[in-house]
């Protein structure tokens, strides 16, 4: 048990590391890729303790991470649009996305949620410590391994669902996919499964920037120019996406 432990304070330790860098080149403006990498280092966090749940201190940091994501979430999203515009040649409605961005990078590394999180993950490892010598993580292999296979459950009958909900397949595949890369020693994934993880991941994403962004042109007329191309885009992504979810549903859970 020890050595499961071990691994995952070791984890913690080196995710608190990250977010300490990432929180310092957010602060500093350095680049403009600090606020991705936060949200990844938040997005691992989060696939780590999933499987954890019911342990002491887990539900308080799940929460801290939890915030931090709905924090930074609409700034990444004006992010990712901008980006776009800019590589469409549609330079003056990205640069109205992009105006703000360095006081946005400015609140986040000073905000309550980043410190509370940083404070709350810092006290973690402790937790856990505390717990193994109190006897409380007995059975926690098992305990994982059966939270695993319950994601893998929901994927897979999500996946042969009628007429399937790509916003939520988006999300269980994200589950399943992170919580795989967080326990690669417990998940008993099958070869292939990981890499059409990603990919149906990345089409469905696709499908849903298209989707998310012509919402956004109901009421932001500067980005009329695009909604014909990115009518055109969700309609390949959802073909491709519904391509390989099929793979994934047939050669992964057959």
């Amino acid at each position: 048990m020890s050595v499961l432990v071990d691994r995952l304070v070791v984890q913690v330790l080196n995710l608190e590391v990250r977010l300490l860098a990432c929180h310092a080149r957010i602060d500093a403006l350095t680049d403009d890729e600090g606020l991705h990498d936060l949200r990844i280092a938040v997005r691992r966090l989060r696939s780590l303790l999933r499987p954890l749940r019911g342990l002491p201190g887990v539900e308080q940091l799940e929460l801290a991470a939890a915030e931090v994501g709905r924090l930074t979430t609409p700034i990444r999203d004006r992010e990712v649009l901008a980006a776009y515009l800019h590589r469409q040649g549609h330079h003056g409605a990205a640069t109205r996305r992009t105006a703000q961005l360095a006081e946005d990078y400015w609140k986040v590394a000073r905000s309550t949620e980043l410190k509370h999180l940083l404070d709350v993950l810092d006290a973690f490892p402790r937790f856990l410590r505390a717990a193994e010598h109190q006897g409380l993580l007995k059975g926690l292999q098992k305990r994982i391994e059966k939270r695993l296979a319950r994601q893998w459950q929901a994927l897979d009958e999500a996946l042969h669902a009628p007429g399937h909900d790509r916003h939520r397949l988006r999300l269980l595949i994200k589950r399943v996919r992170y919580a795989a890369e967080a326990y690669p020693e417990l998940d008993r994934l099958p070869p292939p499964a990981l890499p059409r993880l990603k990919a149906a991941q990345e089409a469905l994403g696709d499908w849903h920037d298209c989707w998310q962004w012509l919402l956004q042109a109901e009421t932001q007329a500067d980005l009329q120019p695009c909604v014909n191309g990115w009518r055109r885009t969700m309609a390949d992504a959802e073909g491709k996406s519904d391509r390989m979810l099929e793979k994934l549903s047939n050669r992964c859970f057959s």
